[in-house]
């Protein structure tokens, strides 16, 4: 496991159980280090969307602590769902955290037009959302997050819901997004093959409740382009999660 002490964000003996009994985490240790691409792979049911709530905010701990080591700062939330506001623009859907934070829209214009090229929306501002493929809503979902220009960017399975050819092609946008801008992200999946692609390391959890399982780096230099997918590399990392999460899910 990555050492807490050097870690941007670290989970201590985190408990999580829930009013309805259910017990999500149990003595979970789980660090983040700054500027790496962690992923979350677990059986459903597991935490992993539990850990990004938490790690956000967004929910109060049974147990432990979560200790970051310098201020917070802003943190990006990408769901499974894109949650667009269906009456508002792609601009005004993407200015929305500005607006929470009293932040003019004149003044925030230029921030959300750099967000837009960032994820490949430029000229789609005036749009709305059923005008859009479901890919792009994913992409006006992640340009949303960029806009605050977080820290820290938690993604919950944002592309489980696309088809395999959307899905392979914001797999590599994401990752040039995050070689270029070296923001630090936690990704929720339940894909072996896409953890391996994107990941710098994983985090392996077993079943409810919730505990880190395994840590599996993944040695393979950035940039990854498309052919990593069809290497022996990438082959041989797939099959060594796969054993991880296998043992995982029978412990």
């Amino acid at each position: 496991m990555a050492d807490a002490a050097a870690a941007l964000v670290a989970l201590r003996g985190v408990d999580k159980v829930y009013s309805n009994g259910v017990v999500a985490l149990k003595g979970l240790d789980l660090a983040v280090r700054e500027g790496e691409f962690l992923s979350l792979l677990g059986p459903s049911g597991c935490g992993k969307s539990t850990v990004l709530r938490l790690i956000a905010g967004l929910g109060d701990l049974s147990a432990g602590t979560i200790e970051w080591s310098s201020r917070r700062g802003e943190i990006g939330f990408v769901f499974q769902d894109p949650t667009l506001m269906p009456w508002a623009t792609v601009f005004d859907n993407i200015y929305l955290p500005l607006r929470v934070r009293r932040i003019p829209k004149r003044e925030a214009a230029a921030r959300i037009d750099r967000a837009m090229a960032q994820v490949g929306l430029a000229g789609f501002g005036g749009a709305y959302p059923r005008e859009l493929s479901g890919g792009m809503r994913m992409r006006v979902s992640i340009a949303r997050a960029l806009v605050a220009e977080p820290k820290i960017l938690l993604m919950d399975e944002p592309f489980a819901a696309l088809d395999e050819i959307t899905r392979f092609k914001l797999n590599d946008d994401l990752l040039a997004l995050w070689a270029s801008q070296r923001w630090t992200v936690v990704f929720v999946t339940h894909s072996v093959f896409e953890s391996v692609y994107l990941s710098t390391r994983i985090l392996v959890m077993s079943a409810r409740p919730g505990r880190v399982s395994a840590e599996v780096p993944i040695d393979v230099p950035a940039p990854r382009e498309p052919a990593f997918r069809t290497s022996h590399a990438y082959a041989e990392e797939c099959r060594n999660v796969s054993a991880k999460l296998g043992a995982a899910m029978q412990a």
